[in-house]
């Protein structure tokens, strides 16, 4: 398959510009005519139905929550990226571009990079219309604090619960357009199912997860803004109902996967206690402004971090990067953390977990200033730890965070399927191999608010449409299908739970295609997963019935998913014979234990096509070009 990603020729600061005008466009009073499916309601998907909703489309939104403010997007905690350089220390959307390709280690499109940071500032005037309570600094403006890989502020923020703040000025608008009647919210379905119709998306098959019956709607397009699929790990800072069914069904469909095998692992979380444990609690990365992160100099020190002077503590995140100390990117600080541990100088019961210090700021500030900027946070940890952060230093450690690969999309935000929409961090996003901090909810926004309905439009408005409707023998062969592998799982009656085989798959995942990643390792890999597979489709217990609310008849389904997709995940980072931002393959790196591209073999985006069942996947490639930010070896030091 020959992929075309759409970039529009011209200056790259003229290119969305330009492309906007050479749209094809709707007329309002024929918008109405259009149904638009939009499958998720976090930021990505609430923003796009409201702006599609108020353009005038008849928009139908599906979340498998009660209610859209369940949304992930609500644990976002640190902020969210424009550069308006409200604090005059040298931002531009140029500077942002930039400082967004390094991060990502060169392995993003130039084009889609440079118009994210271009919509980013107008996100901000949008959510502070609807009312989104921005911190401000004591003139009243507008503040900014600092974040992984930028040696500026241009990071909004709301305390430590920006994204809740987002999401509900998002959910402001998408209530107003449900009440205008544009938006008609369908609550407790999950999709299971896109529908193709003379290869075109035209619809889904969705379970009511309360009475268990099937349903199917019809469309003239779809977006999935279904968020990523870090839960195939298991433990992961993701909410539990995370998951990956909705874009792995549309990638069985015919849209292609990209990079895979792009995880980012998040520095500072909540390390693991115990077995018991269903998922990590992310501490946001903004505590990296004024945290200092630490451990001791020698080696199984096991004195209280109060006890131990400072000329005995190593801050090696200071002493290795002194430009960018501890912000530098998350895949840089999630490594060396990592490697401070296998080296033995961990800290705490378990040993892996560092210190994020918070003391030297308390003194500098006062206790009063840090908890106006992380009070939530450190009363979350305080109650998860029974440790108080103002008094003793956090403990943290990397954990499974985002996903930067996703369904393949291009400039447009469609899949290799037409009519398929993507967005967010469904997508295969515009952050490279790594993302910068606060720059999910930018992209999530920038999409949903700012890109998706002038795509949308040129979509509609260029494209032929048959009718159809639900009683297409599309639709009716979905539903059998789905019907059939229901029945399957509650058929098996084995002796396993689906948490139990989700639990191994999560720690092969984690051994072996985790934070460091090496051949051997992904070969063992490929061979645990399909042999783990089959003992789950023998051996899984799912209780209850399928006509009715079934938790882990759910949860079997997504597991399912999981299996397949790890097997993607592995293969792909297999394939990449390079290290590249959060993808870190041991065999290649530098002498100084920093990831080492190859540009000349593998400066592509590698999009996997699904060739059947029990078929190898074939490995598309879309070369990326850089006319702009010439690719180097990152440096941070």
């Amino acid at each position: 398959m020959k992929l075309n990603a759409k970039i529009p020729a011209g200056p790259i600061e003229q290119k969305w510009t330009k492309q906007k005008f050479n749209y094809k466009l709707v007329n309002p009073s024929n918008r109405r005519k259009y149904n638009i499916i939009v499958v998720g309601s976090g930021l990505a998907g609430a923003s796009a139905a409201a702006s599609l909703g108020e353009l005038g489309y008849n928009v139908h939104v599906f979340t498998y929550h009660e209610s859209p403010r369940r949304a992930h997007s609500i644990a976002a905690q640190g902020g969210i990226n424009a550069p308006k350089n409200y604090s005059n220390d040298g931002d531009s959307v140029y500077r942002l571009f930039y400082d967004t390709i390094k991060g990502g280690d060169y392995r993003s499109r130039e084009g889609n990079v440079y118009r994210l940071a271009e919509v980013s500032g107008s996100i901000i005037d949008q959510c502070v219309a609807q009312g989104v309570p921005f911190a401000r600094d004591y003139a009243g403006y507008l503040d900014n604090r600092s974040f992984g890989g930028a040696q500026l502020a241009r990071t909004f923020y709301a305390r430590g619960q920006t994204g809740q703040q987002l999401l509900l000025g998002a959910y402001s608008a998408l209530s107003r357009q449900i009440k205008a009647g544009t938006v008609k919210l369908y609550a407790r379905r999950e999709m299971l199912d896109l529908v193709v119709i003379e290869g075109q998306a035209r619809g889904i098959v969705a379970r009511n997860l309360v009475n268990g019956r099937m349903e199917s709607y019809a469309a003239d397009a779809v977006v999935l803004a279904t968020g990523g699929y870090s839960n195939a790990f298991y433990l992961s800072t993701n909410a539990k109902a995370s998951n990956a069914t909705a874009i792995w069904r549309a990638h069985k469909k015919g849209a292609l996967f990209g990079n895979p095998c792009f995880t980012q692992i998040h520095p500072t979380c909540i390390p693991l206690t115990g077995s018991y444990q269903s998922k990590l609690t992310l501490m946001s990365e903004s505590l990296r402004n004024d945290g200092r992160i630490w451990v001791p100099k020698k080696k199984g020190d096991t004195r209280k971090a109060n006890d131990i002077p400072e000329s005995e503590r190593d801050y090696y995140l200071e002493r290795m990067y002194p430009s960018f100390g501890n912000l530098v990117p998350r895949d840089v600080a999630s490594r060396r953390a990592k490697e401070i541990c296998d080296k033995g100088m961990g800290v705490g019961e378990t040993k892996l977990a560092v210190y994020l210090d918070l003391a030297d700021a308390i003194k500098r500030l006062g206790k009063n200033v840090i908890a106006e900027r992380y009070g939530n946070l450190c009363d979350m940890y305080k109650l998860i730890t029974a440790e108080d952060p103002y008094e003793v230093p956090m403990r943290i450690y990397p954990a499974v965070h985002y996903t930067m690969g996703g369904l393949w999309v291009d400039y447009d935000l469609m899949a290799t399927v037409p009519g398929l929409f993507v967005i967010g961090e469904a997508n295969f996003s515009d952050h490279g191999a790594n993302r910068l901090g606060a720059s999910a909810l930018m992209q999530g926004l920038a999409d949903g608010y700012f890109v998706l309905p002038y795509t949308m439009g040129n979509y509609l408005g260029g494209t032929k449409f048959k009718p159809v409707d639900t009683k297409h023998t599309a639709f009716q062969q979905s539903e059998t299908k789905i019907t059939e592998m229901i029945k399957k799982f509650l058929s098996i009656k084995g002796k396993r739970t689906v948490d139990e085989f989700h639990i191994a798959l999560g720690k092969i995942l984690w051994d072996y295609v985790g934070m460091a990643r090496n051949k051997a390792g992904l070969k063992k890999a490929l061979e645990m997963i399909p042999k783990l597979r089959g003992e789950f489709w023998r051996d899984v217990n799912v209780v209850g019935s399928g006509n009715e609310l079934n938790a882990e008849l759910e949860k079997a389904g997504r597991v399912a998913d999981y299996f397949e997709l790890s097997e993607l995940m592995a293969l792909d980072a297999l394939h990449r014979e390079e290290s590249c931002g959060g993808h870190f393959r041991e065999e290649y790196q530098t002498e100084e234990g920093e990831a080492k591209r190859n540009d000349k073999a593998f400066s592509y985006v590698a999009a996997w096509e699904y060739a059947g069942p029990n078929k190898k996947p074939i490995l598309n490639k879309e070369p990326l070009k850089f006319e702009y930010v010439i690719p180097s070896q990152r440096s941070y030091k």
